[in-house]
């Protein structure tokens, strides 16, 4: 949860360095570098949050699901890792490109399956544990859904990123620039909602209110 939280911020900082022409290319592309370098951090604690909290749930008897269940996500979360760690060291190829939309691809699996286990918990209907002082599980696992909405469209920029640097690589570009100030400012709005959801589940899980 540390390095999610303290990841998203780093990269965050470092985008203000990214985008300001007065710097030369080279300084930018070494704080484009320094950003990715921190956000792998960030990405590995949001997918290995998954396996930890489904098992930590069966443990305490929140989710009924535990044995080959728990084997085979903690199986395909290692593989999951692998290929976004694979996107992260050919971040600047076109194999790098294309294992980033591979990694998200698989959250586009995951998000809907995630939403409708969690809602259908919070209405009663299982599979998780929701009733008088349990529904902060299933809560905090519905909101961790969201965040993985948020963290698909902060990768989304950030692959935008690869590609508008390629583009500004051959010179001076104001529309690119243009371009990556808009998506810098639609990161930072959804930024602030990300910070605050990521504290909400840490709030849940510490506390447990309900």
């Amino acid at each position: 949860m540390v390095y999610w939280l303290g990841g998203e911020w780093g990269v965050f900082q470092t985008s203000y360095n990214i985008l300001n022409r007065k710097l030369s290319m080279e300084e930018r592309r070494r704080h484009m570098e320094t950003a990715y370098r921190i956000d792998i951090l960030a990405r590995t604690g949001i997918i290995t949050l998954l396996p930890l909290g489904l098992h930590m749930g069966n443990i305490y008897g929140l989710q009924p699901y535990g044995g080959n269940f728990l084997t085979f996500m903690w199986i395909f979360v290692a593989c999951w890792l692998g290929l976004c760690w694979g996107a992260f060291i050919k971040r600047e190829t076109d194999i790098g490109i294309k294992l980033t939309k591979m990694d998200e691809a698989v959250r586009y699996v995951l998000i809907p399956t995630i939403f409708i286990v969690g809602i259908s918990s919070l209405m009663g209907h299982g599979p998780f544990e929701a009733g008088e002082g349990s529904r902060w599980y299933a809560t905090k696992f519905t909101l961790y859904g969201f965040t993985l909405c948020i963290g698909l469209g902060l990768r989304w920029i950030m692959r935008r990123w690869t590609t508008a640097f390629r583009i500004l690589a051959q010179g001076p570009n104001p529309q690119i620039e243009a371009v990556l100030e808009r998506d810098f400012f639609l990161g930072r709005c959804m930024a602030y909602v990300y910070w605050i959801t990521i504290s909400s589940i840490c709030f849940l899980g510490t506390v447990k209110p309900f």
